[in-house]
């Protein structure tokens, strides 16, 4: 992993640099510097609250200067191109010989300036969105691992589904257990190196995408945790979820929910059901490929109080019956927990025709 320049400019420490913060809280070790020219000579812990001393600079130049190799787009944007000043940006970068890690829906390496100026420079691009040739459809292969697949899931997008996981990777390891994330995601392909965008697969071959990611971060490891996409009941990403959902095949679910938001975001014509009804719903659409069950329940709780909080937790708990929690911001042993308990019962209930990769 290179050291990155984490291109955020004008957005760090809003939910558009949703990557690039997530980079700095799982992987800070690979971070030199932040590019935001307003907040200049700061740091990430003053900012955010997390990232420690990391510098935030104002130029590409300020960047190399901190130690980085590489470019890393920090902001998630809607549609298609280079918004604001990260065309200029880009073109510095590869000037300046560093890599560009970039996870928008546009690709470096297809600009007919950017491109070319990269290949003449000898400098590598990673446009992570772009799909792998070959991938397969979905043909149920999940089935056959003994290992506990389990998937995050969401009342709505943008909830933190990737987050969790990740939380939750981190604390089983620490208590000696082999568990292993499935990147999904831009996001989490820059934090751990590796990974598949399944928004950006072609709608017949998201299932055997997720199929392939999920089966290689089975290697090695007794519990496979999926970052899951979207929500199936979002207008703009339900095709991305029930694909991930039926290729992942999980036995089980991971709910997770944002107690504040009422409706799905960038419509707020459409309201969000009761977070009950949601978790049925996505196990009556999983059933009839697999039987799945919903374990516990990821709370993101950061616009509330802190008593607030408590007191939504406290509410999904008496309203689903499963244990809760926000896994940043509290503990987050009521998950591990669950999750524990329920990989004890698939070992013991697990088929003997089931193989570990």
């Amino acid at each position: 992993m290179p050291r990155f320049l984490v291109y955020a400019e004008g957005a760090f420490g809003v939910p558009a640099s949703k990557t690039g913060i997530s980079v700095i809280r799982y992987s800070a070790n690979h971070v030199a510097a932040v590019l935001d020219s307003t907040h200049a000579g700061e740091c990430c812990r003053e900012v955010i609250g997390i990232g420690g001393e990391i510098p935030i600079v104002a130029t590409v130049e300020d960047g190399l200067a901190a130690g980085a190799n590489a470019l890393l787009v920090g902001i998630a944007v809607n549609g298609a191109g280079f918004p604001g000043v990260l065309r200029p940006t880009l073109h510095r970068a590869i000037g300046a010989g560093l890599e560009i890690w970039n996870g928008l829906h546009t690709f470096v390496t297809d600009d007919p300036e950017l491109g070319p100026l990269a290949r003449e420079r000898g400098v590598r691009l990673h446009d992570v969105r772009r799909p792998p040739e070959h991938l397969p459809v979905g043909s149920g292969r999940v089935r056959d691992l003994a290992q506990t697949v389990l998937l995050a899931v969401g009342t709505d997008a943008n909830i933190g589904k990737m987050t969790v996981m990740l939380q939750l990777r981190d604390a089983l390891v620490a208590r000696g257990h082999r568990a292993g994330f499935a990147p999904t995601g831009q996001t989490g392909i820059f934090i751990e190196g590796w990974g598949l965008c399944v928004d950006a697969v072609i709608a017949d071959f998201i299932a055997g995408a997720a199929e392939e990611v999920t089966l290689r971060a089975a290697e090695g490891n007794d519990i496979v945790l999926v970052e899951g996409q979207g929500s199936i009941l979002h207008p703009g990403y339900s095709g991305v979820s029930l694909g991930l959902l039926h290729g992942s095949l999980p036995q089980g679910l991971i709910a997770c929910h944002q107690p504040s938001r009422k409706s799905f975001r960038h419509n707020d014509w459409l309201a969000i059901p009761p977070l009950r009804e949601v978790i049925d719903l996505h196990e009556r659409m999983c059933a009839p490929l697999r039987q799945a069950k919903t374990i516990a329940v990821s709370l993101n709780t950061v616009d509330l109080s802190e008593r607030d909080a408590k007191d939504a937790i406290a509410r999904a708990q008496d309203e689903t019956g499963l244990p809760a929690t926000d896994p940043v911001r509290f503990d987050i042993a009521p998950l591990v927990d669950a999750v524990l308990g329920f990989e004890r019962a698939c070992r013991a209930t697990a088929p003997p025709s089931a193989t570990r990769p």
